[in-house]
This record gives structure tokens, C-alpha cells and sequence, in this order.
């Protein structure tokens, strides 16, 4: 799985991993319902997470429907607007789990998050 940021928000790490956590949940559920089966290899296997950032909304949305189009299984989230950032704020894009090659093949470019 790997978890898409923006970079351009500048969210404290909690917030950051706040999100990010939405996005592994939902992921995971979409997983549940979709695919069972990949959703237990992924499990079985130490279910890999990486971080990576997307420098602004639109490259978080190119990332989202190329994804989506692509068949991997994905969610975009958006925030609750409670704390730092106002409601319906686009934040992270949860990939996977999936095959690896198809994931990296989006995202592979992308820095990872420090």
C-alpha cells in the first residue's frame, strides 16, 4: 500500500498520520469487500506501507484516477475540517493493496515522506 500526501499543506506529522490512517482503513475495507483473497496475501505479508508526497491537489488527482483506472484499489480522503485545515480538504491518497509493480508504476517518482 502506498499513501499519497500533499505537500503543499503542510499538516503536522499527527494530522499527516491521521490521514493517512483514514486512508489504510478505508483501503482496507474496499479491499474486504473487492478482493478477499489479495487482502489476506497482503496481510500475510507484513502489510507494506510507504508514504510518499504529491506536490499539490491536481498531481494527488492525476494519481487517483490513474489508480482508479488502472483496476488498484484506492480512496481519496477528505478532512473532517476539526483542527487544521477547513472541511472537505482533499488530503491523502490511499493505493493499494495490489500488485507492486502496478502501485510503484504511479507512484515511484513521488519523495518519500521524512
Amino acid at each position: 500500500m502506498v499513501l499519497v500526501t500533499r505537500a503543499d499543506l503542510n499538516l503536522s506529522k499527527g494530522k499527516m498520520a491521521a490521514q493517512c490512517g483514514h486512508a489504510v482503513s478505508e483501503c482496507v475495507l474496499k479491499a474486504s469487500s473487492n478482493d478477499a483473497k489479495l487482502l489476506k496475501r497482503y496481510i500475510g505479508n507484513g502489510a507494506r506501507k510507504i508514504v510518499v508526497a504529491a506536490p499539490h491537489l491536481e498531481a494527488l488527482r492525476r494519481i487517483y484516477g490513474e489508480a482508479a483506472e488502472s483496476g488498484i484499489i484506492c480512496s481519496i480522503i477528505k478532512d473532517a475540517g476539526h483542527t487544521e485545515i477547513p472541511p472537505g480538504t482533499i488530503t491523502v491518497v490511499g493505493l493499494g493493496p495490489g500488485v507492486r509493480s502496478d502501485i510503484d508504476s504511479i507512484t515511484s517518482s513521488l519523495p518519500l515522506v521524512k
